[in-house]
């Protein structure tokens, strides 16, 4: 099931040949994978489907759903989130929290982060769900909607844990999901802050936020059994690239092999706005209250290429002669072929900007007495 699973994926991300590119990324790494955000393509893997511990980048699938509560308006960032005994328990990373302690959801994901503090990671999940438990309830259900097979959550931190693994492959998923929410950057781009009114200091765990251009995120992780990891991503030039990293033999290691994925894809791909040869002309509508609809690309028209295949990118347009009403905004009305060296490599719709309804038999009549006596 998962080998159908990724080819499916692969189907619809589109790995690029690697035989197109050369200088292959130097990885010291039990696993790994590169992938460009915006499309899903994965350009470099290591055992990308390996389960393995995934230390504290745990914590994205946590942050991934504290966004998600925040854009959905069920928590804001001045919430005050009130410390459980649970919560204060947490071992390992921590902001040492107190029982009783209050702060808000902002500080508390800056805490969650910045610095990877188990505490503040629990005290959200128990403010968004109730419990822990529930909250790795949710975790699961979400990593099976991204269709990340190899995962299974068991806490909301990253502590060691029987049966908690993921692959390089599902964080590289739940990473660009992350990554779709815009906010997240004012946090996992903190270099160095503070919590309780400057009294608490604050610095990075991923050294990539200083040392390394473009760097956007996201999150460090690291145990006895599961080693150094890193879910790492870096954007230039309009693209957007995330590395993961799982057990490298050390620190420095891990942030290198990132690099060198990161290096490998910023120098041999691009991302290109591609549109129409020409302008898309209006299409007449038939029995509808308008003549025509306008039609535009469903999406932006983007594509990754190698960087060597920049002049060999071509457009082709087909497109219906007309439509009946009603027609719905969105309703497909032709496709977009962007072919790269006379080979196909993605179809964009082409759709109506929006509704005309059918007309009615007072339209009809208004219509016509409109034109008698515009020709008299």
């Amino acid at each position: 099931m998962k080998r159908m699973i990724a080819a499916l994926m692969t189907a619809v991300f589109c790995i690029l040949p690697a035989a197109a590119v050369t200088g292959a990324p130097e990885v010291e790494a039990g696993a790994a994978i590169l992938m460009e955000k915006e499309t899903g393509t994965i350009l470099y893997e290591q055992n990308a489907h390996e389960q393995m511990e995934p230390a504290s980048v745990t914590k994205i699938m946590t942050l991934l759903l504290v966004m998600e509560a925040l854009d959905s308006g069920r928590i804001a960032v001045d919430d005050p989130v009130t410390v459980s005994s649970h919560a204060a328990s947490m071992g390992g990373s921590q902001v040492y929290l107190k029982e009783g302690e209050q702060m808000t959801v902002r500080d508390m994901l800056k805490a969650v982060a910045v610095v990877s503090g188990n505490d503040a990671a629990v005290a959200l999940a128990e403010h968004i769900a109730g419990s822990e438990s529930g909250f790795v309830e949710m975790m699961n259900q979400r990593a099976a909607e991204l269709g990340m097979e190899d995962t299974t959550f068991q806490n909301c931190t990253g502590l060691p844990a029987a049966g908690h693994v993921t692959s390089a492959y599902d964080i590289a998923l739940m990473s660009r999901e992350l990554l779709k929410h815009p906010a997240i950057r004012e946090y996992t781009t903190i270099w160095m802050d503070t919590i309780r009114d400057g009294q608490f200091q604050l610095a990075n765990t991923n050294k990539l936020v200083r040392f390394y251009e473009g760097t956007t995120g996201i999150k460090t992780g690291s145990t006895d059994s599961a080693l150094y990891c890193l879910s790492a991503s870096a954007e230039r030039d309009g693209m957007e690239l995330i590395a993961v990293v799982l057990k490298s033999p050390t620190s420095q290691k891990r942030f290198d092999s990132a690099k060198s994925m990161l290096n490998f894809g910023f120098a041999n791909y691009a991302l290109l706005d591609v549109k129409p040869d020409q302008a898309l002309a209006p299409v007449d509508v038939l029995l509808g209250e308008k003549s025509t609809v306008q039609p535009v690309l469903a999406d932006g028209g983007r594509i990754l290429v190698d960087k060597s295949e920049r002049n060999d990118v071509t457009t082709s347009i087909q497109m219906t002669d007309c439509v009946e009403a009603p027609v719905e905004a969105g309703q497909k009305l032709g496709e977009m072929e962007i072919s790269v060296g006379g080979e196909v490599r993605q179809t964009i719709p082409i759709v109506a900007s929006e509704a005309v309804p059918r007309i009615t038999m007072p339209g009809i009549f208004r219509n016509l007495l409109s034109r008698l006596f515009m020709n008299r």
